[in-house]
């Protein structure tokens, strides 16, 4: 009998002990954007949060803080549409969902499915396509749930290195997977994908891990390499550090897209499929930069 209750104080302990070094802080994110349209000035943002046909959000409820940017498909400025409202009102619609509390902190595809359904029941069309990546931090579990349609994306860095990634979707060079809305007699032509087909992860951040969440036009300009240099210039959670770091990383990648002698990774992608390309890709950016912090209310 002695033995047993021995080793059922030992259990405790050991229960106990291992309770007391969880982490029962909420976290929060401490988020900067920058960024600019391809034929606009460094920096100067639209109604909306909007960098030319880009559009991002920053948003926070008492349980997540949720991000979000969108890249609007281009080639619709062909047909006499702006490839911009699209991007925006998902983004915005997004932004409004989170601050209503209308999601689950768990299920950033809820977010993207639910506004890309108000965007089909608008009494007055829009058209467009665009591609869209949601980041969500769980304060209390501590956990990153990301989903990510087409070719934006994300990174988490901790001390250095990259820990995680999104995923890249395309269907064939420069195609990205791209939730769309199209006129009814161009529906089942006009490339369209399921909120449902975006890449989903989860993943659980410390303090101090940096996360950068940007749209193509970042990740074909500057490989990982250029982008971990330019964060070793951020040295804390301070919000100036913070915007000073994603201006320098957005102005870095405008400068990479104007320049016809470096082999950006868009070029080299392009060569993977036998194209004989060279030079930055001159393209809308947006860069938002966060760094998990201790919630402050």
């Amino acid at each position: 009998m002695f033995s047993v209750l021995s080793y059922g104080r030992l259990v405790a302990r050991a229960v106990l002990g291992g309770l007391s070094q969880t982490d029962s802080r909420d976290y929060s994110l401490v988020t900067a954007s920058c960024g600019f349209g391809k034929d606009a000035r460094k920096g100067i943002l639209k109604k909306g949060m909007c960098y030319g046909d880009d559009a991002c959000f920053i948003a926070r409820h008492r349980t997540a803080d949720v991000l979000g940017v969108a890249d609007g498909v281009g080639g619709w400025r062909d047909y006499g549409v702006d490839p911009s409202l699209f991007s925006e009102t998902l983004m915005r619609t997004c932004e409004r969902l989170v601050k209503e509390g209308r999601f689950m902190p768990t299920n950033p595809v809820g977010i993207l499915t639910s506004s890309y359904c108000e965007l089909l029941q608008n009494k007055v069309p829009l058209l467009g396509s665009s591609t869209a990546c949601l980041v969500v931090l769980d304060r209390t579990s501590h956990r990153l749930h990301t989903a990510n349609l087409g070719d934006s994306g994300f990174l988490v860095v901790r001390a250095g290195e990259v820990v995680h990634r999104s995923d890249e979707q395309q269907h064939y060079f420069n195609t990205p997977f791209q939730l769309s809305i199209a006129p009814p007699e161009a529906e089942g032509v006009v490339l369209s994908d399921s909120p449902d087909a975006a890449d989903s992860s989860s993943f659980d951040v410390q303090l101090g891990d940096i996360i950068l969440t940007a749209t193509d036009g970042l990740f074909d300009n500057m490989p990982d390499y250029m982008i971990l240099q330019e964060l070793k210039k951020l040295k804390n959670a301070n919000y100036e550090s913070i915007q000073q770091t994603a201006r320098s990383i957005a102005e870095q990648a405008h400068d990479l897209a104007y320049d016809p002698n470096y082999m950006s990774p868009f070029a080299q992608f392009a060569c993977d499929y036998g194209l004989n390309v060279r030079g930055g890709k001159p393209d809308d950016i947006t860069v938002l930069l966060s760094i998990v912090a201790e919630y402050t209310d």
